[in-house]
């Protein structure tokens, strides 16, 4: 004979259901994660100097950023002829590597939010 305690639901009893959570404690909800955003863009901008060579300015474009020959001689001379050339636009925390890095050159190199 089975023990009362032991004893399964016969087929035709419903199983207890879980408690309602008490009033005043909050449920947990799962909350599917977002997708990552793409961060602000920021402009690098390249200024005019009288101190450094055009040479030395494009060769240096040339190392510091994606830029090849052409595009770097380019705004080098656009930086000459206007006072400032936008060089690239990328996130804010490589536009500030950049501009570390043209200023370890001894050029100058100005970031600013990109409009949207």
């Amino acid at each position: 004979m089975a023990d009362e305690k032991t004893k399964t639901p016969a087929k035709n009893e419903e199983a207890p259901t879980p408690a309602a959570p008490k009033a005043g404690t909050a449920v947990k909800e799962r909350t599917k994660p977002r997708p990552p955003q793409m961060l602000p863009p920021w402009k690098v901008l390249l200024h005019n100097d009288d101190t450094n060579s055009m040479e030395f300015v494009v060769l240096t474009v040339m190392q510091l950023t994606p830029l090849k020959e052409q595009d770097a001689t380019t705004r080098t001379l656009e930086a000459h002829k206007s006072g400032v050339s936008l060089l690239l636009v990328t996130h804010k925390e490589r536009a500030e590597l950049y501009k570390d890095q043209f200023e370890s050159k001894g050029l100058t190199v100005t970031i600013e939010p990109a409009e949207q």
